[in-house]
């Protein structure tokens, strides 16, 4: 994913967003990274690109923030994914 390319914090809707649907690839390698106990801070420097010694304080919050959208996909967004498809 190219630097730029995501906001700091995804958008909160209760339902799928336009930016759900195109961060989708992020979302799933953050919880494969999350299931195979990869730090943090790797993970954020390899999907989107952050060096964590310039902000770290922003790198944890897209790195948490996305995660915890990523994990709300699985228990609820993916419902309209499949209704809907991922386009």
């Amino acid at each position: 994913m190219a630097t730029g390319d995501f906001l700091d914090e995804p958008p909160r809707q209760p339902s799928l967003t336009d930016y759900d649907r195109a961060h989708l690839k992020a979302y799933l390698r953050l919880l494969d990274a999350a299931a195979d106990g990869a730090d943090w801070r790797e993970a954020v420097s390899v999907i989107f690109g952050l060096d964590v010694g310039v902000d770290p304080d922003r790198a944890r919050r897209v790195h948490d923030s996305h995660l915890g959208r990523a994990r709300w996909m699985t228990e609820h967004g993916y419902r309209e994914l499949l209704r809907k498809g991922p386009d």
